[in-house]
């Protein structure tokens, strides 16, 4: 698969490796900005199992 993406990508070693970073930059600033605030409340992260008496 990374071979297949590095064949894909324009340019000399220093450009695919910007644009791989980039990539995976946008990948993860939409992963925190839309998927994991939509599926937050499917998840049971903030149930607290212990009695606060």
């Amino acid at each position: 698969m990374y071979a297949a993406w590095w064949r894909v990508l324009p340019g000399p070693w220093w450009l695919k490796v910007l644009i791989s970073a980039v990539v995976a930059a946008a990948v993860v600033l939409f992963c925190f900005e839309v998927v994991f605030p939509a599926v937050a409340d499917r998840l049971a992260i903030n149930d607290g199992t212990v009695d606060g008496r």
